[in-house]
């Protein structure tokens, strides 16, 4: 079978395929053809923050790593063996992960990895393929199912025939990254380690604390400051967890104060009292040689952000990593492109006579453990697809459950991309008033549905090998 796009859920994809016998072939167009915001070629390379979300179990990102987990996510695996400190959240070392990934791809008998630009989709499950040399001309490698996993930054040629696959203009919006500076050019003098509410001991974040002039001055110069892209935006552009810091701002002079600035939980060892605003700063790496700025996904221009960020206190002489980037990012709309298993639903009136799926973020879920999850889910749908079994229904009350649900229901409409959240399972059967007690029994209802589920999937006959030798490493 052929997967187009070898990130998160390309990769993950593959290996479970791989790992349940079939052959896969993945195709990767780095570095053949680069993007504005990857910097190497590896498989799985997270481009914008280094950190996977919580891992607390009575939240929805807990809950969506434990059912990664239970279904021996191969990825999740990799995630937890190159981990770095970041209180309460799962972060990672984002080389080793991706180097990591790419070694498990690359040494898997059952995949060929394939390096070359896919402009198209052929009826047969070949693709149209450049290797830069020439014009793109067909691989040779007719496939019984085809994964489209290609991510935010899907290639023009293969973006057009996707629009026309749907039968409507391919949606976008536009996503940010922030900054990474140098640890060693850090005044840690100003700086201090606290994790929020933590009392005792050191924090996994660094603390950048405001004054109240000292904030205003610099909301007025990132208010003002130059952007790549000259426009004011508007909410319905911008994925809401990546909304750039300036465009914050542009709500009031507060509005980042009570956003990724603010202080609470917070308190200033230098006066002891909380700080007027802080700005987190999370390590990038094991050895913590640099830190990326929490929440400053930003559109500025690299001299801009150089002038601006450098107005945080303890950043006035800090030496970027890597500047913030703003780009396009594609996705389907999945309410009408897509059915319950992530198949394109006009696959086979447009001619297809193998099936189509879709997995990561171009088809329309936003997040890192999400984009896992659904290769994961991906893995099992062909899977069923080819051996002729069918799976069981993914239950609504787990968070990746939820999630695909809204995804895919007609009835959602406007749609844009979102991460696992509570806003959209299903109700408990008793309210309870609580949020932590709620939660709680949010995520408590969600493993026996998961539980129930796994015992469903393997009853089913479905080849697959929740946590084969990819997972382990072997």
């Amino acid at each position: 079978m052929n997967i187009i796009g070898a990130g998160l859920a390309g990769s993950e994809a593959a290996l479970q395929l791989a790992d349940a016998g079939f052959r896969v072939t993945l195709f990767e167009m780095r570095p053949v053809c680069s993007t504005e915001v990857h910097h190497s070629d590896c498989c799985a390379e997270l481009v914008c923050s280094n950190s996977l979300k919580s891992t607390k179990e009575a939240s929805a990102a807990g809950m969506l790593k434990h059912e990664l987990s239970a279904l021996g996510s191969v990825l999740y695996r990799c995630a937890l063996d190159c981990r770095v400190p970041a209180g309460g959240a799962l972060a990672v070392d984002r080389t080793s992960f991706a180097e990591r990934v790419t070694g498990l791809v690359e040494a898997h008998p059952r995949i060929a990895l394939v390096r070359g630009r896919v402009d198209g989709v052929l009826e047969d499950g070949d693709v149209l393929f450049s290797d830069g040399a020439g014009k793109a001309r067909p691989a040779g490698l007719p496939a019984k199912a085809v994964v489209i996993a290609t991510g935010p930054l899907t290639a023009s040629a293969l973006s057009e025939g996707l629009a026309r696959l749907v039968g409507s203009q391919s949606l976008a919006f536009f996503d940010a990254a922030a900054p990474i500076v140098m640890a060693d050019s850090l005044d840690e003098s100003i700086l201090f380690r606290q994790s929020r509410y933590e009392e005792e001991g050191l924090g996994d974040y660094l603390n950048a604390p405001f004054s109240k002039d000292e904030y205003e001055r610099f909301i007025g110069e990132l208010v003002a400051a130059d952007r790549v892209i000259r426009r004011d935006f508007e909410t319905k552009d911008l994925f809401q967890a990546c909304q750039p810091i300036e465009e914050i701002a542009r709500k009031g002079v507060d509005a980042p104060r009570f956003g990724p600035l603010k202080p609470v939980g917070l308190v200033d060892p230098r006066t002891g009292h909380r700080p007027w605003a802080a700005l987190q700063l999370r390590a990038e790496n094991r050895e913590a040689t640099s830190y990326n700025l929490v929440g400053f996904q930003t559109n500025l221009t690299f001299p801009e952000q150089k002038r601006v960020f450098r107005m945080i206190p303890g950043l006035e002489h800090a030496e970027f990593a890597r500047y913030g980037v703003m780009h396009r990012n594609t996705f389907v709309d999945a309410p009408r492109a897509l059915d319950a298993r992530g198949r394109f639903v006009r696959s086979r009136e447009s001619g297809y006579a193998v099936p189509l799926f879709a997995a990561g973020q171009v088809s329309g879920t936003e997040g890192y453990c999400e984009a896992i999850r659904s290769g994961l889910q991906a893995a099992i749908g062909v899977a069923a697809e080819l051996s002729g079994a069918t799976p069981p229904a993914l239950p609504r009350q787990t968070a990746y459950g939820a999630l695909w649900s809204y995804a895919t229901d007609p009835q959602t409409t406007g749609y844009q991309p979102m991460h696992v959240n509570f806003g959209i399972m299903p109700p408990l059967p008793v309210r309870v008033k609580n949020k932590g007690e709620r939660y709680a029994a949010y995520a408590q209802r969600g493993a026996r549905a998961l539980d129930a589920y796994i015992e469903a999937l393997k009853a089913s006959g479905v080849p697959f090998a929740f946590g084969g030798a990819a997972a382990a490493g072997e």
